[in-house]
C-alpha cells in the first residue's frame, strides 16, 4: 500500500520542525517536501542539526511541494496562509493550517484581532476547527482544518466536560495561563532575548492576547450560550510547555467526587486526555515531548470555586502533534500514529 504524500510549508520554523521531527516517526505517511521562503536549497538538517543523517530532505519550491502532495501543512504567521489554501483546494489536495487564519468563524472577531479581511471567504465556509477530541467527526470529512492555538487547546480540553454538565457558574471565567518561549515564534524579539527571559516570569498581552476570542468562541460553542473570559497569559522561562489553570465560580455547592468521575468518563475513550486522580497536579514536565493534555481538577468549597488546571506541551499538543492527529482522523488512520511517544520522566 502506497504511503501518503505530505508537504510542510513553513517548515523552517519551530511548528514546521516539530511537524517533522513527528511526521518522521509516522508508519503510513512519507515527507515528499518542505518550503520555506528564506532557505531555498538548503537541507533540513543545515539548519536544525538534529535532522542530520535522519533526513536529507532540502527546502524546495512551494507549488511543487502542492502538485507533489496529498496533504498539505502550513505552519505560518496569520494572514499567509489563505491563498496557500487556494492553491490547496484549486488542486484538490487537503490542507491542515496551524496558524491563525481558519480558527476564527466570524470575520468580525478576525478583523478586530488580527486586523485583516477573510480572503478566502468561501474557504472559510468548508473550514473545519480541529480540536481533535471535540469536533472528531467534522474533521474526518474536512478538506481544510484550522489547527486551534496553543492556550486555546489547553483550555478548551480543560473546560469541555464542565461546559456541557447541566450546573449553573458564572458564565465569566477567568484563565491564567503560563507558556515556555517557543509559543512566541522562531523570530528573536527583545521579550524573548535570554537575559530577559532567564530567571524571570511576567505576564503579558494582559486582557488582549489574540487567543481571547478563539477560546470564548470554543467555549461558547459547548456551553450553547455566550461565554466571556478574562485571560492572562505569562511567559515562562522555560522552551516548551503550558500550564492553563482556570477558575468557574459556581452558584452552588458541589461535591468534587461527581465532578471528578464526570471528566473521567467525558475523556476515557481519548488517548491523549489524562484525567489525573484527585489530590494529583497537573505538570508540564509530564507532557513535555508528547501528544498528551494531563488535566487536574480542583474545588475551593469556601468560595465554591471549580479550579482546573491542564498542561500540555504547546509545540505538540499545542500545535504540530495535533495537527497530524487531525491528519490521521482525515485519513483513517489510528490516532495515536507518529505520535506514540512517552514523555521523558526527568
Amino acid at each position: 500500500m502506497s504511503k501518503l504524500k505530505v508537504g510542510i510549508i513553513g517548515a523552517s520554523g519551530y511548528g514546521g520542525a516539530e511537524l517533522l521531527r513527528l511526521l518522521l516517526t509516522h508508519n503510513q505517511v512519507e515527507v515528499v517536501g518542505i518550503y520555506s521562503r528564506s532557505y531555498l536549497g538548503k537541507p533540513m538538517h543545515e539548519l536544525y542539526p538534529v535532522f542530520y543523517e535522519i533526513s536529507e530532505l532540502v527546502f524546495s519550491d512551494e507549488d511543487a511541494l502542492i502538485a507533489a502532495s496529498d496533504v498539505i501543512f502550513a505552519s505560518l504567521p496569520h494572514g499567509i496562509s489563505e491563498p496557500i489554501a487556494r492553491k490547496c483546494a484549486d488542486a484538490n489536495k487537503r490542507f491542515i493550517d496551524l496558524g491563525a487564519d481558519f480558527r476564527l468563524h466570524d470575520e468580525a472577531d478576525y478583523e478586530a484581532w488580527y486586523n485583516l479581511p477573510f480572503k478566502e471567504k468561501a474557504l472559510h465556509e468548508q473550514a473545519v476547527y480541529g480540536l481533535s477530541e471535540i469536533y472528531p467527526e467534522q474533521i474526518k470529512q474536512a478538506n481544510i482544518v484550522g489547527n486551534p492555538g496553543c492556550y486555546p487547546t489547553s483550555i478548551a480540553l480543560a473546560m469541555y466536560p464542565l461546559m456541557k454538565l447541566d450546573i449553573d457558574f458564572d458564565q465569566h471565567i477567568i484563565i491564567d495561563a503560563k507558556s515556555g518561549v517557543t509559543g512566541a515564534g522562531k523570530e528573536p524579539s527583545e521579550g524573548s532575548h535570554f537575559p530577559n527571559v532567564n530567571e524571570a516570569f511576567h505576564p503579558y498581552k494582559v486582557a488582549e492576547h489574540r487567543h481571547t476570542p478563539e477560546i470564548e468562541q470554543t467555549l461558547s460553542e459547548m456551553r450553547n450560550d455566550t461565554i466571556h473570559i478574562t485571560f492572562v497569559p505569562h511567559l515562562l522561562p522555560v522552551s516548551r510547555g503550558i500550564i492553563s489553570t482556570v477558575y468557574v465560580k459556581l452558584k452552588d455547592a458541589i461535591a468534587l467526587d461527581d465532578i471528578h468521575q464526570h471528566y473521567v468518563e467525558t475523556y476515557q475513550t481519548h488517548r491523549f486526555v489524562r484525567v489525573l486522580e484527585q489530590g494529583k497536579m497537573a505538570n508540564l514536565k509530564y507532557v513535555q515531548y508528547s501528544n498528551y493534555c494531563d488535566i487536574s481538577v480542583h474545588y475551593d468549597k469556601r468560595t465554591h470555586t471549580l479550579i482546573v488546571v491542564s498542561a500540555i506541551d504547546n509545540m505538540v499538543k499545542g500545535a504540530a502533534g495535533q495537527a497530524i492527529q487531525n491528519m490521521n482522523l482525515m485519513y483513517g488512520f489510528a490516532e495515536d500514529e507518529g505520535l506514540k511517544l512517552i514523555p521523558p520522566s526527568f
